[in-house]
């Protein structure tokens, strides 16, 4: 098992990662009855998708001798209805200055990004914009 989730009623979850002991408490989002006072889990998948893709993209970096501490990725989430579902993720990768990357580098980090293990498990419907900012 990964996690055990408590639903503690008035639309909040507890969820707490079983290898850790770390935890997450979630809450419906106030345009669907919650009070939005935590993450809702909508917003945990689309910010699983940004950990993703900078955790990814700091494995492969490190592989080249390369450190992305400080990189910053903005993720804003965009909901749909009938069904309610996310429909669109933007995405905005920050990498610092002082990289000073050739844009072959650049390109292996970006398809490296492009294609974490998050992005390949989200519906095909759902439209993700990323955009990489080497500042």
């Amino acid at each position: 098992m990964t996690a055990t989730i408590l639903y503690e009623g008035n639309l909040r979850c507890n969820a707490k990662h079983l290898q850790s002991n770390s935890v997450i408490e979630t809450d419906a989002p106030t345009d669907n009855r919650g009070k939005g006072e935590r993450f809702s889990p909508t917003d945990l998948v689309c910010t699983a998708l940004a950990t993703c893709m900078i955790t990814t993209m700091a494995m492969k970096a490190t592989d080249m001798g390369i450190e992305l501490k400080d990189s910053i990725v903005d993720i804003k989430k965009y909901m749909a209805s009938d069904p309610r579902r996310i429909s669109k993720i933007d995405a905005v990768v920050t990498l610092p200055k002082t990289l000073g990357l050739d844009e072959k580098d650049k390109t292996i980090l970006q398809r490296t990004g492009d294609n974490c293990p998050v992005i390949k498990s989200l519906h095909p419907d759902v439209i993700i914009n990323t955009r990489y900012d080497w500042q």
